[in-house]
């Protein structure tokens, strides 16, 4: 992987001669994001060597280069999903080449269903931790000590100190936003009442299908993480019956202005 990783970031800096400082995914629903970005440079994942391509609707699939505050930046518009049917290698193979691009930060945003009973649907979370249980983990294989060591410790996995700032920006912004634990599934179905009722029990605070390879890849690297969610359905008897993925979208750009908003500053101020 490592040949494949510098060949990548060899045709992305031969293309776009940037180097971007924060790295930031975009989650369902949350692609414009990129016109808070000064864009100078857009390559589709389609013209990059040894990337996927995102098959998902809501996924647009191109890597956005540009500058927020002065800061250099590159977006994932769509990320890659493990129930796409690609490897853990693969899912999380993007964020590698940012790490050897120059990125240090990296933000990840996504749509998760809530179980928190004080959370309602358009809330904004920001994750302080998490619960992996999907069915293959990223690290699993000979380990390679230039991407990181062999046993990664996870005990910060979000950065506590984003986390601190960004809680800041959102009391200036006059958005609520609430903090929670996120369960990693495969999918892509959503949950059944009892596969909700089990994440309750584990002790999370919302599920989802994405994010939890990408930031222990992130953490493998020793980059610093800040996660944040936007909660587009409910698992609850009353709410289940609604759940489809346009609903999802339509939820997550109902809270796309403040979440862009917030992840915006935190890149200006952090």
């Amino acid at each position: 992987m490592w040949e494949k990783v510098q060949e990548t970031v060899s045709y992305i800096t031969e293309k776009t001669g940037f180097t971007p400082r924060y790295g930031v995914i975009l989650g369902s629903g949350l692609g414009s994001f990129t016109e808070d970005i000064e864009i100078e440079h857009t390559l589709p994942y389609s013209e990059i060597p040894n990337f996927p391509t995102s098959t998902v609707e809501g996924h647009k699939g191109a890597l956005i280069f540009g500058k927020i505050g002065g800061n250099n930046v590159v977006a994932m518009q769509g990320r890659f999903h493990y129930y796409e049917g690609y490897s853990m290698t693969e899912v999380t193979f993007p964020v590698r080449v940012m790490k050897f691009l120059g990125v240090e930060k990296l933000i990840v945003s996504n749509a998760s269903g809530g179980v928190n009973p004080f959370y309602k649907v358009g809330d904004i979370v920001y994750i302080y931790d998490h619960i992996n249980l999907m069915p293959e983990h990223p690290l699993r294989g000979k380990n390679d000590e230039r991407f990181g060591p062999r046993f990664v410790n996870m005990g910060e996995p979000y950065s506590r100190k984003m986390i601190a700032k960004a809680k800041e920006i959102a009391v200036n912004m006059g958005v609520d936003v609430k903090d929670g634990i996120y369960l990693g599934l495969q999918g892509p179905t959503f949950e059944t009442l009892s596969e909700y009722r089990m994440v309750k029990v584990l002790g999370a605070d919302c599920v989802g299908m994405s994010t939890v390879p990408e930031v222990i890849v992130a953490r493998h690297m020793n980059m610093e993480v800040f996660g944040i969610s936007v909660i587009t359905d409910i698992g609850s008897e009353d709410a289940i019956e609604e759940i489809s993925h346009d609903e999802v979208l339509l939820a997550a750009q109902s809270a796309e202005p403040k979440v862009r908003g917030i992840i915006k500053e935190l890149i200006i101020k952090y």
